[in-house]
Order: structure tokens, then C-alpha cells, then sequence
């Protein structure tokens, strides 16, 4: 009698522990995030870890995806000139682009932020075009600028008794043009991430600079920069990878021509793969990017860990 009267007390406990577990779980703030963020996390890896490892498997196998080879397809990029074409005129197209959208945002950054408050909006507006039109459709309109017949950069320097220029049909200016829209169309993303780092600076640094008779110049390096460094690094990470990643502008400006001189991996990855019929080579193309990237974001991640751990 004893065992019925108290058997239904313990099964109540224990559902009522259960209950207060679960309200204790979904009150601690991680798990909420992890919640709110799982779905994210499976679209990641329906869309990126999935293809991915796919990449992996495609990149072992020969032309008809019927025979396991390893890295046989790695040992015969490596064994052509136009494989190792493709990884100077890579890392030449992606360095520069990063370097020089670093530059003209960090700039046009100090620009705006002098700006009065009123204008600053209209300013932003101005310079994010570049970076809201998508890429394809800009570049249709550098593609007029640099056409041989009807340039429009050709027919203003003329007055000037210059060129004509073959904008896309030397291989030093075809380089050139790429690496220009590229810079038109990512500087924009630095200028606002700058923009954003500026306005979170203390005016007070800035004032006990200026009272220790720091200029101009010692103000950015002294002040500025150490401010925005972390940022700076993001930014230019971020900004890599993409470069790296980079379709579409050489693919309608250049088609990688001529003669291969501005192929990056991602158009060389889509001759040789689509064009060429050889998806498991293309695969082994784009997948070249990977140790490179990794490469550039263990230095750079690094970097602002140990910053973090000084400050």
C-alpha cells in the first residue's frame, strides 16, 4: 500500500525536475543563440560544408567521374604553365585590388567622416552606389568604356593626343582594367566599414594628441590606425577572400584573355570544368584557393587574437 501511495509522488518529482531543467537550459543565454542560430547553421551546411567535401571527392576522380585517381588531377595542373599563369595573375589580381580598395576607402573614410552631420548621409548614399549595382551589370557598362572601336576613355584621350589604348587586348592593361572595376566596385565596402571605426574613436584621443603637439600624420598613425586595426584586418580579410573568389568581372570583361593573362582561379576553374568538360580538374582548380586563403587568414587572425590577449 505504502509503494502505490508513493509511486505517483516520485514520477511527479521527476517530471517536475525535468520541467525546471528545461526552463533553467532555455534561460541561459547560449543556448538561446544556439537556438535562434540553428537554422542558420544548417543552411551553412546544406550550402558550404556539404559542397565542399563534394568538391573534395570530385577532384579525385578522372574526366568521366568513373575512376578513382587521388591526386592525379593536382600532378597534372601542376605540370602545366598556364596552371601556374593562373595563380601569379591570382594572387597579382587579388593583392592589388585589396591593397588599393584599402586605400581609396581608408581616404575617402576621412572624408566623409569630416563631413558636416547634415551631408554625411547624402555622401554615403553617393559612394555605396558602386557596391549596391551588381557587378554583372556594371561591368557591362566598363566593358563600353574599354571597347576597341567606341571607347569612351579612348575617345577623351584623344583630345589629349593620347592612345588609342587597347584597354582588353594587351595583356598589361587587360590586368590593369580587371584589377580598376574590381577597386571601383569594392571600395565602397571599406569606406563604410572605415567609416564605421572612425565614429567609434574617443574625440578625447584626438584632443590629448593634439595638446602633446602631435600633426596630422602623427594623429592617423598614432591614434587612428592602433584604433582601427582589428577592423582594418577584418575588413582586408573578408575583402580577400572575395577577390580571390572573384567571377564575374573578369569573365565579362576579359573572358580571361588574351592568352590566358587575366584568368583567375575561379574563371580558369570554369573553362577547364564547364567549358572543358573536366569537372573533377575544375574542381581541382577552384580548390587550390583553399591553402592560400587559409594561409592568409591564420596570419591575420592571429594578428588581432594577440592584440586582444595584449589588451
Amino acid at each position: 500500500m505504502v509503494d502505490v501511495t508513493f509511486q505517483p509522488n516520485r514520477v511527479a518529482g521527476s517530471q517536475a525536475r525535468k520541467r525546471g531543467g528545461m526552463r533553467n537550459a532555455l534561460r541561459r543565454k547560449s543556448t538561446v543563440a544556439f537556438v535562434m542560430t540553428l537554422p542558420l547553421i544548417l543552411l551553412i551546411l546544406i550550402l558550404v560544408v556539404y559542397p565542399a567535401f563534394y568538391s573534395l571527392h570530385l577532384a579525385t576522380l578522372n574526366k568521366s567521374m568513373a575512376k578513382f585517381v587521388g591526386f592525379g588531377n593536382f600532378e597534372f595542373l601542376f605540370r602545366r604553365d598556364t596552371f601556374w599563369l593562373v595563380v601569379k595573375q591570382s594572387c597579382i589580381f587579388a593583392i592589388s585590388a585589396v591593397i588599393f580598395k584599402a586605400l581609396i576607402g581608408f581616404i575617402v573614410a576621412h572624408f566623409v567622416h569630416n563631413v558636416p552631420a547634415k551631408k554625411q548621409r547624402k555622401w554615403r548614399g553617393m559612394l555605396l552606389v558602386p557596391w549596391v549595382i551588381p557587378p554583372a551589370m556594371s561591368t557591362l557598362a566598363w566593358l563600353w568604356l574599354f571597347d576597341p572601336s567606341y571607347s569612351a576613355f579612348n575617345y577623351t584621350l584623344s583630345f589629349l593626343g593620347i592612345g588609342p589604348i587597347p584597354w582588353t587586348g594587351d595583356a598589361a592593361w587587360a590586368r590593369f582594367s580587371v584589377i580598376l572595376v574590381n577597386v571601383w566596385y569594392g571600395a565602397p565596402f571599406f569606406m563604410i566599414m572605415y567609416l564605421a571605426a572612425l565614429k567609434s574613436v574617443p574625440e578625447q584621443l584626438y584632443e590629448a594628441a593634439a595638446i602633446d603637439g602631435a600633426n596630422w600624420w602623427q594623429r592617423i598613425w598614432y591614434v587612428t590606425l592602433p584604433m582601427m586595426r582589428n577592423i582594418i584586418a577584418i575588413t582586408t580579410l573578408f575583402s580577400l577572400i572575395v577577390t580571390f573568389a572573384n567571377f564575374d568581372i573578369v569573365r565579362i570583361l576579359t573572358a580571361g584573355g588574351p592568352l590566358d593573362h587575366t584568368h583567375i582561379f575561379a574563371t580558369w576553374a570554369f573553362r577547364v570544368g564547364i567549358e572543358g568538360s573536366d569537372v573533377p580538374l575544375g574542381a581541382s582548380v577552384s580548390l587550390f584557393m583553399v591553402p592560400i586563403l587559409a594561409i592568409a587568414a591564420v596570419f591575420i587572425l592571429r594578428d588581432i587574437s594577440k592584440r586582444g590577449n595584449e589588451a
